[in-house]
């Protein structure tokens, strides 16, 4: 049997004691997901109260197929700040880039991307990031969900009577992966970016 030793105090005084606490939320957490896109992104918006999360909203931000970049970014921009305007979120969450091998299409991400981190940010809401990987981890339990998964899933989670819309609801569910990650130890929750 292996004995335990003392361990002198002059070589415990170098190591800090660290408080590890939950980050459950004292007040209601509203947070808006979003699944960013130039043509159709979806965002949602779940409460979430420390022990239960309810669905308030979903919208697709549509632009047209022949719309030039710049009106769709507007487009974005606008719609987005009237969107936080009537839903007062107080975290927002992202889904991180994903890797394309058509350069224009990772191009056109990135901006519309950038736009809505912007427009986020000017209402001064903290903004966090997640991989797609983790985003079906933390929903499905699989990190190769599909896209019919994820909603059905969704639909499970919140309640919904029906599927929501497919950009919805990857929004819901990046959501739903934020207040998975905020809900747990301190030193481990996220970052904004």
């Amino acid at each position: 049997m292996t004995r335990l030793r003392h361990i002198p105090s002059n070589v415990m005084a170098g190591f800090q004691k660290q408080n590890i606490s939950i980050n459950a939320p004292q007040e209601e957490l509203r947070v808006l997901g979003i699944d960013a896109s130039l043509r159709s992104t979806g965002i949602g918006v779940i409460d979430y109260n420390g022990t239960s999360m309810k669905y308030i909203d979903g919208l697709v931000i549509k632009n047209k197929a022949n719309a030039p970049l710049s009106a769709c970014l507007f487009n974005l921009s606008s719609e987005l700040e009237a969107y936080i305007d009537k839903h007062k979120p107080v975290h927002v969450a992202i889904e991180g880039i994903f890797y394309s091998r058509n350069a224009r299409t990772a191009l056109r991400l990135g901006h519309a991307r950038g736009v809505l981190i912007e427009t986020c940010s000017k209402a001064a809401l903290p903004i966090y990031e997640y991989a797609p990987r983790k985003i079906k981890q933390a929903v499905t339990g699989m990190g190769t969900a599909t896209k019919e998964q994820i909603q059905h899933m969704m639909m499970r989670v919140l309640n919904l009577e029906k599927l929501p819309q497919e950009d919805v609801g990857d929004a819901l569910a990046i959501a739903i992966t934020h207040i998975h990650n905020m809900s747990g130890i301190a030193s481990l929750a996220p970052k904004p970016i």
